[in-house]
C-alpha cells in the first residue's frame, strides 16, 4: 500500500509540474511534451500495478 501511495504522489507531482509548464510555455512546448510523456509512463505503470483500482476509479467517476 505504501508503494501505491508513493506512485500516486509521483503522479500528482508530475501532473502539477505539467500544468505549470503548459501555463507558462504552451501545450506544444518541448518541456510540456516531455512532462506529458513522463506522466503517461507513470499512469501506465499505475494501471499495470493496480488494475483493479484503475478500473474501479473509472467507473466511480462516470
Amino acid at each position: 500500500m505504501a508503494d501505491q501511495y508513493v506512485l500516486l504522489r509521483e503522479i500528482e507531482k508530475k501532473r502539477q509540474v505539467l500544468i505549470y509548464v503548459v501555463a507558462r510555455e504552451g501545450l506544444n512546448s518541448p518541456k510540456a511534451v516531455q512532462y506529458s510523456q513522463e506522466l503517461d509512463e507513470l499512469l501506465n505503470r499505475y494501471d499495470r500495478l493496480y488494475p483493479y483500482h484503475s478500473e474501479r476509479s473509472t467507473y466511480l467517476e462516470a
